[in-house]
């Protein structure tokens, strides 16, 4: 049985980079208790995009290793996105009495959410069936 060090250090990893990120959305769009939580929407649209992008491109490679799709999975999006940021937005704007506010940003979340988890799927899967590249060329693209 392989050893569970890589996987557990490239969630680590993954995690300290996207709690990074992160907080440099929320210092990027800061916001009130009684405004649109922008910058949660923003993390979780493009955290649920790259999720999906991920889960139907780089992670149907089968040469793709599990260190890699933990370390981007939970440990990189996982510490990005935050459901109980959402939740924590919802009951602030019901609290300063803006549930129409909340309502509407609960739907663009979830609507968003899917609607770009989605397209990032059908991406991904149009990325996993083009072949690897077997090495980098000078200009850094590899796709």
């Amino acid at each position: 049985m392989p050893s569970p060090a890589p996987t557990l250090l490239a969630v680590a990893v993954g995690g300290m980079a996207g709690t990074g990120l992160r907080l440099a959305f929320d210092l990027a769009f800061p916001h009130g208790d009684a405004e649109f939580p922008i910058e949660t929407l923003l993390v979780n649209l493009v955290g649920t995009f790259a999720l999906g992008w991920l889960a139907g491109g780089l992670w149907t490679r089968p040469t793709t290793p599990t260190w890699l799709k933990a370390g981007l999975g939970p440990g990189l999006i996982g510490s990005f996105t935050t459901l109980s940021a959402v939740m924590a937005s919802l009951l602030v704007l019901t609290r300063e009495g803006e549930a129409w506010l909340g309502a509407l940003y609960l739907l663009v979340s979830v609507a968003g959410g899917l609607l770009l988890a989605a397209l990032g799927l059908k991406l991904g899967s149009r990325l996993a069936h083009r072949p690897m590249p077997h090495e980098v060329g000078d200009a850094g693209s590899t796709l």
